[in-house]
């Protein structure tokens, strides 16, 4: 039986934790980067089959590669942070399901209905960008999750062989606590939930 995170815990992952706008002119490790990735991974998916992909642009060159695709502010919060990560869909990830699951064929019944498979890739695909989030605020990242951007624009100028699919993108570093917006409300438990 698993046991309870502590309240520290609980609030960096959750309670406490903020999307950030501002960060500090620290960078981040690439080991840390290749930590998180290795983190992140664990967290499951339907049938195992891992369709996200990570580009984590952290060059100047690499920033200003994705300005003309971003919408608003979302620029300026770019060209700031330390590392941004574009969050894509593989659309072809079937081709690794015999590699990742085994118990029966799920890739020969996913080339026959490629409706499903778009929706399993995009479904899971988000899980394992809030798997990056919570991933990274573990090891101690702050994050700036972001979808204000022309995804095709994105996509043509870093995926123009078309098989990886833009999600969205989180920005990741060490956070400036003095730039952070007041935290917005919530929905209630009533507002939200049912229990049947």
């Amino acid at each position: 039986m698993n046991e309870t995170l502590s309240d520290q815990a609980i609030d960096q992952l959750f309670l406490t934790a903020r999307s950030h706008n501002g960060w500090l002119e620290k960078p981040v490790d690439d080991g840390l980067l290749k930590r998180l990735y290795e983190v992140l991974r664990q967290g499951p998916t339907a049938n195992n089959c891992n369709p996200a992909r990570f580009l984590f642009v952290q060059s100047e060159e690499g920033k200003q590669r994705m300005l003309p695709a971003l919408k608003g502010a979302n620029g300026e919060k770019v060209l700031a942070a330390p590392v941004t990560v574009i969050i894509a869909i593989d659309t072809q990830f079937i081709e690794f399901l015999p590699q990742l699951f085994s118990a029966y064929d799920l890739a020969a019944m996913l080339r026959d209905d490629p409706a499903a498979a778009a929706t399993i890739a995009f479904r899971n695909g988000s899980l394992q960008g809030a798997y990056l989030i919570l991933a990274a605020r573990a090891l101690g990242l702050d994050c700036g999750p972001m979808s204000g951007f022309d995804s095709a624009r994105l996509d043509q100028e870093f995926f123009p062989d078309g098989r990886w699919k833009s999600n969205f993108l989180c920005s990741l570093g060490y956070g400036d606590r003095e730039k952070v917006r007041p935290k917005g409300p919530r929905l209630s438990f009533e507002q939200s939930c049912v229990l049947v």
